[in-house]
């Protein structure tokens, strides 16, 4: 069946490409289709009500004072309160490892109407709430009653590179109406 799809879209394509008589569109023709190839088969866009997306984090932070406390018994627990709590707020935790009993990585996607700092701050605040509730030892490491430092680390993770966007971009110059 996917097989039969494919055949036919790369068929409309064909036909598409044929009856094109303008050859700057001839030029983008190939990478429009490979972008909508990508979209329709590859299934790594996500379709929201007004919105296709494909927005990843990966963002880390560390205990306070950079304190070794994160055991195996409270990384397993850390792990699923992420999980929850992504869950409830409308985002996916696609991965999330501890780094050296001291620091968080996570890899994240959400929708557009989640911002990144809202990301940050509903991970780290219910998690840290929680983990100082439910593990009171870890207490004794830190002062003022903080699991988590109060900055972090992000960065986006495309699917397609920075260098691809830009050649992309240039191209358009040369495309106008």
């Amino acid at each position: 069946l996917v097989s039969e799809m494919k055949a036919r879209f790369l068929y409309q394509i064909y036909r598409l490409y044929v009856s094109i008589k303008n050859d700057n569109y001839r030029l983008i023709l190939p990478y429009m289709l490979y972008y909508m190839y990508e979209v329709i088969y590859m299934n790594k866009y996500i379709h929201g009500r007004t919105c296709v997306y494909n927005i990843n984090y990966h963002i880390v932070w560390c205990v306070k004072y950079r304190r070794k406390v994160l055991t195996p018994q409270i990384c397993d627990r850390l792990y699923h309160l992420i999980q929850e709590i992504a869950e409830k707020k409308g985002f996916t935790v696609v991965d999330c490892k501890v780094g050296e009993e001291d620091h968080v990585h996570c890899f994240v996607s959400a929708p557009p109407k989640i911002s990144v700092t809202q990301i940050v701050k509903y991970l780290k605040g219910i998690s840290g709430n929680t983990l100082l509730k439910e593990f009171p030892e870890i207490r004794k490491s830190l002062w003022n009653g903080q699991l988590w430092n109060g900055s972090y680390f992000c960065e986006t993770i495309g699917s397609t590179s920075e260098e691809n966007i830009l050649k992309y971009i240039e191209r358009q110059k040369n495309c106008q109406l």
